[in-house]
């Protein structure tokens, strides 16, 4: 009877302890481990990122200025007829 108690017990004791190591590991992993490997993921996706605007953009030699803008957005504007009206809020 007395070794049964006490292989329960043992059982019992050595049970607590697999717990404990998985709920430590388990915060150990989330709480260190975790965000460095997001962190490395941002970091990665930030590069492939900056790598597929400058494949976007184009060549231009230094010093060279261009004005880039919709086309068509001027002539809208000029064939428009209405006049700006300055008001105020009556109380």
């Amino acid at each position: 009877m007395i070794l049964f108690i006490t292989l329960y017990i043992v059982n019992f004791i050595r049970t607590l302890i697999i717990i404990a190591v998985i709920y430590f590991g388990f915060r150990f992993i989330m709480r260190y481990l975790v965000p460095k490997i997001i962190d490395k993921g941002m970091k990665n996706m930030q590069q492939k990122m900056r790598e597929q605007q400058r494949q976007q953009q184009p060549k231009r030699p230094e010093g060279k200025v261009t004005v880039e803008g919709k086309p068509g957005q001027h002539s809208r504007n000029q064939n428009d007829n209405s006049e700006y009206v300055d008001f105020e809020e009556v109380e």
